[in-house]
């Protein structure tokens, strides 16, 4: 239903535009390229190592898209096709009152204003999309010493809500849950 979905965030002065849409197989060397970058894999819960950790990634939004559970973009450089990054939207219940967005950007975009401008993109389709349907939240969370994603998350209008405590194995560190509400 929304696998033909495409979201764009127009260039500025010194940024290129960004195109966000559905995974493809055709992005898993780019995927995997990105996934060599020894930070992203600290800090992302799905790995990508090899070729069929690649096709599995992609699979798995795929069937999730289908789902209607999660809502995941490859993020490119519109003009050169490049992958700057992820962005992602949860939606454990369709009817539910809130969601959740996640992002990475591939090392070679950071400080390109990637992230936020992603985020941006994917909030006000997540609103548009599903503000009928009762969503009125947007979760942000990232562990409390990820101070890249707490910047990203106060660019783009998610305010600091709550530290949470370590939830070990999963989540060893202390947490920032950083809320977006849908605009009046």
């Amino acid at each position: 239903m929304f696998s033909s979905v495409t979201l764009r965030s127009a260039a500025t002065e010194d940024r290129p535009a960004l195109l966000l849409r559905p995974w493809r197989e055709a992005d898993v060397p780019a995927l995997r390229r990105a996934h060599a970058d020894p930070v992203l894999r600290r800090r992302t819960a799905y790995p990508v190592v090899g070729e069929s950790d690649g096709l599995m990634f992609v699979e798995d939004h795929r069937r999730d898209w289908e789902l209607g559970t999660r809502f995941g973009f490859a993020v490119l450089e519109e003009e050169t096709g490049r992958l700057v990054g992820c962005a992602v939207l949860k939606r454990p219940s369709a009817a539910g009152p809130a969601a959740e967005v996640g992002y990475w950007t591939a090392a070679h975009a950071r400080g390109l204003g990637v992230a936020p401008r992603a985020l941006e993109a994917v909030t006000a389709w997540a609103f548009e999309t599903f503000g009928g349907a009762g969503l009125d939240r947007l979760d942000l969370l990232h562990q409390e010493d990820n101070e890249a994603s707490c910047r990203v998350a106060a660019k783009s209008g998610y305010a600091l809500e709550a530290v949470l405590p370590p939830a070990p194995p999963e989540f060893p560190l202390s947490g920032h849950l950083h809320v977006r509400r849908a605009p009046a």
